[in-house]
Order: C-alpha cells, then sequence, then structure tokens
C-alpha cells in the first residue's frame, strides 16, 4: 500500500482517449487533446465516465482487501512484510535479492507505518501575506496601490496569493490594468509572479529563479537588473521553464532566460533577449519576441502562436526543430490570417516599446535605433496548423 495513488492513462481512456500518440501535434482525434474546435466538437466524454471508473477501481480494491483478510487501506500501508518476490526467469533479475527492501523495520506498535501528520507548507510566512490586507480594496472596490518590499529566493510564488484573492472575487475578468502595483528589489524564488491575474503589475529589479510567470493569468511581470553597470543581454535574468502553462498576459525579462522559455504557453505574449534549449516548445498560443541567441530545439512541438527571432548572425535555423513550424521573414503589409489583425512589423514594434517601457532595455532601444537595417534579420516562426486555422478562421468571416 501507499499513501497516494497516481492515475494518468487510465481515466483517460475512460474519457474517449484512444492512445493515438499525437497528443503534440494538435490532430487528437476524439478531441481531447487539441485546440482544433473541429476536432474538439468530437469530444464525447463525461465526467459520470471517469466516475465510474473510479467506482469499479475501488470495488476491485475491496475485494483484493477482503481476500488478504483486511478491510481499508490503511491496514496495509507500510506492511512490507506483505510482499513476496516473484521468481524471475530472467538472467537479469533471477540472482536479484530484494529481501533488505521487503524487510518490516522494527518498532513499537504505536509509531504510525502511513502518513498521520498533515504536510506544512508555511503558508503562514508566505510573502504574500504581508500584501494581501493592503490589497484588500484594491480587489474589493478597484482602488489603485503601489507597494514595494524586498524578496529573497526562498520567497516563492510570490503573487499566487493576491491572484487568488483577484480570482475569487473578481473571476477571470479580474481588475483594471496596473490596479495592484507591486515593485519588487532582490533575487525572487520559484515561480515568480504564478498566476497573476489581470489587474496585477510585478515589477522586479534583480532576478528570478525556475518557473517564472507559471500559468500567467493576466498579469504583467516585468524583470531586470540593477543598475550596476554590468552588460545585458546575456545575463540570467530568469531561470528554467518560465511561462510554463501561461493562458494570458505580459512578460518583459531584461536579459537571458534558461531552457524551456515559454514552454506549453496558450496567450500570453513574452520578451526575452536570450533564451536556452527548447524555447517555445509545446506552444500553443500567445507571441514570444526573442532578441538574440536561442539553444537548441527551438519550436519542438510547437502547434500555435507565433515567435518572432532577431537572428544577427544567421545561426536560428540550426537551432529550430522543422517537425511543425516554417520560418519567414517579417511582413509589412497586412493581408488574411495575420497574427493578432496587426502585420508583424507592428507587433514586434508595439513588444520593442512595451519592453523599453517596462525595463528600459538598452538592447530593444538599439534594435529600434537601427531598424531599418535589423528588421531584416528577424525570423518568424509559424505553425503549420495556426497558419491554417488563422486562414480557415479569416474565411468564415468573409462568407
Amino acid at each position: 500500500g501507499a499513501d497516494e495513488f497516481g492515475f494518468a492513462t487510465a481515466p483517460l481512456v475512460a474519457e474517449g482517449c484512444i492512445m493515438m500518440r499525437k497528443c503534440h501535434l494538435n490532430t487528437c482525434p476524439v478531441g481531447i487533446a487539441t485546440q482544433d474546435e473541429r476536432l474538439r466538437a468530437k469530444f464525447a466524454g463525461k465526467p459520470e465516465h471517469v466516475v465510474n471508473y473510479f467506482f469499479f477501481v475501488a470495488e476491485e480494491a475491496r475485494k483484493l482487501l477482503a481476500a488478504m483478510g483486511f478491510r481499508k487501506l490503511d491496514d496495509i500501508i507500510g506492511r512490507a512484510d506483505l510482499l513476496r518476490q516473484r521468481k524471475s526467469v530472467h538472467w537479469k533479475s533471477a540472482n536479484m535479492d530484494l529481501s533488505p527492501l521487503l524487510a518490516l523495520p522494527q518498532a513499537p506498535k504505536e509509531y504510525a507505518r502511513r502518513n498521520v501528520q498533515k504536510q506544512e507548507h508555511s503558508l503562514a510566512s508566505a510573502i504574500d501575506q504581508k500584501w494581501i490586507s493592503r490589497c484588500e480594496r484594491a480587489v474589493m472596490h478597484g482602488e489603485k496601490i503601489v507597494i514595494e518590499d524586498e524578496i529573497k529566493n526562498t520567497n516563492r510564488t510570490a503573487g499566487a496569493m493576491i491572484a487568488n484573492a483577484i480570482a475569487r472575487r473578481r473571476g477571470h475578468a479580474g481588475l483594471p490594468p496596473d490596479t495592484i502595483s507591486i515593485h519588487l528589489r532582490g533575487s525572487a524564488g520559484q515561480s515568480f509572479g504564478a498566476f497573476a491575474a489581470r489587474g496585477m503589475t510585478l515589477r522586479l529589479c534583480g532576478e528570478a529563479n525556475d518557473y517564472v510567470g507559471k500559468g500567467l493569468s493576466g498579469g504583467v511581470l516585468a524583470i531586470y537588473p540593477p543598475p550596476s553597470g554590468r552588460a545585458d543581454g546575456d545575463n540570467a535574468i530568469v531561470g528554467n521553464t518560465a511561462l510554463y502553462g501561461a493562458i494570458c498576459g505580459e512578460c518583459y525579462c531584461r536579459g537571458a532566460a534558461g531552457v524551456r522559455f515559454a514552454v506549453r504557453n496558450s496567450g500570453a505574449h513574452a520578451v526575452v533577449e536570450r533564451a536556452g534549449d527548447h524555447c517555445c516548445e509545446y506552444m500553443t498560443g500567445g507571441t514570444v519576441l526573442v532578441l538574440g541567441p536561442v539553444g537548441r530545439n527551438f519550436a519542438a512541438g510547437m502547434s500555435g502562436g507565433v515567435a518572432y527571432i532577431l537572428d544577427e548572425h544567421a545561426r536560428f535555423s540550426r537551432m529550430c526543430n522543422m517537425d511543425m513550424v516554417s520560418m519567414e521573414p517579417l511582413t509589412a503589409a497586412s493581408g488574411p490570417g495575420q497574427h493578432l489583425g496587426k502585420t508583424d512589423v507592428e507587433i514586434v514594434r508595439d513588444m520593442l516599446e512595451k519592453h523599453i517601457a517596462y525595463t528600459g532595455s538598452p538592447k530593444a532601444r538599439a534594435v529600434l535605433a537601427e531598424w531599418n537595417s535589423l528588421r531584416m534579420k528577424f525570423v518568424k516562426v509559424l505553425p503549420h496548423e495556426y497558419r491554417r486555422a488563422m486562414m480557415e478562421a479569416e474565411s468564415v468571416k468573409v462568407a
């Protein structure tokens, strides 16, 4: 027995998955792992299907427990003495001795062999607790508030509790822009700005650890180095896996990001000045602008959204995974299927100007100053499926 159980594939099959293994291609024929509206219309799963599956699991578990002489799972958790090693006919495992793992440790009966103590998450000491009372009138009545504070790398998921308060009161609509503006100094811990809601603006003068903007839900994040005189761009400003699962919002990083920047991004708009391997991996929506080199395997599994890369040294083509995307230059003319209803030039210039406004980026200023020559060095990365979806949406509007 175990204290916790994880179910993955079986409940997915219960709601209709037929194991086509095309989750990353946006072509799921039963409408589960896809953004395609035509395919999603085929989804026939119901919550009751999954509920019924777990009823059957529970029934079988009770039968197995009864066969062993036990009434509940708690009675067998930790009972390593009930396990028996199977005899193996394979030469690799035939001589394995698992008795040290199956030995039951000597302990008094009053010592529990299962989890009996709730985990302490230390939420009472979270940095958000300092801010929530000050944000109450902003959440309740929309009054603007500005908070200034220091942050350390032990302060994780900064902003998430405030986002929760906004979501409970206002839903996904959130608050007007910049209603809650938080200015921080220092080194933020993991998941800085996680789930930040509409109306939240978090500015960090310093640096942040992994998972910046995880699940970003409409807020604005701006991260930039202190005025220390060091060069920008190549210095790491955020860690790995930024914007994981972000659905909307904005993120401006004046410096370099680690691996998997904007992985599984489905709607956020982000600017970064350099990125590691697997940037835009599994991205399904949103816009990413990279003002410098990227690592290998760019756009792997990318089925939606658009990325723009400043490729000053003509190296990007070797770094991009072309299985699901195409590369093309920026367009200055409007036409069918344009991303966000703007031309590429308009989108990139708008993002550069916002990047400057939020972070004061010298790199973005230099790009705008040399725009006429540098615009030709930008590469647009567009997924095949996303192009098709935009063209179909455009044809429906015309019809």
